[in-house]
């Protein structure tokens, strides 16, 4: 691993970079079923929200309708996301960043690395297509902290 990709992760809040590492140490077959798994685990919108989502910006960049909200409160970003179950590769990155960087403060989540898709591995496992909307995502996510700081 070459040094500018060790330093990019050294960015990584700690239960990211955990899930990065479970990545790495598998195949990209696995990395892909491991994509599907966490699919399941994106937190359902909380009630609360259901009524903005209109108000909630949307991933343009992926293929599935996503919507992202973004809060901080007390020094800490707390994402949730509107993406439909039959999207489940968009839908299990989300989990990823939401079970990685969610209660971390906006610093923290702003020093990120933006390409955590490829950290993951899962660019040898996905199309060019479905990669931009992965990227795309984060950069919504970085956008909405940085503008409620």
């Amino acid at each position: 691993m070459d040094s500018d990709r060790l330093e990019t992760q050294n960015n990584c809040p700690d239960e990211l970079q955990q899930i990065i590492d479970e990545f790495q140490l598998a195949d990209p077959r696995e990395r892909l079923e491991y994509l599907l798994e966490y699919s399941n685990d994106l937190p359902d919108l909380p009630e609360r929200l259901h009524g903005l989502r209109d108000s909630m910006e949307q991933v343009h960049e992926c293929q599935a309708p996503v919507f992202l909200h973004t809060e901080i409160s007390d020094g800490c970003v707390q994402f949730y996301f509107d993406i439909p179950p039959e999207s489940p590769t968009v839908r299990g990155y989300a989990a990823i960043l939401a079970a990685g960087l969610n209660g971390v403060s906006p610093d923290e989540i702003l020093a990120a690395p933006d390409d955590v898709y490829i950290l993951l591995g899962l660019h040898e496992a996905l199309t060019p297509q479905r990669l931009r909307g992965l990227h795309a995502l984060m950069g919504y996510m970085k956008r909405q902290v940085r503008n409620l700081r």
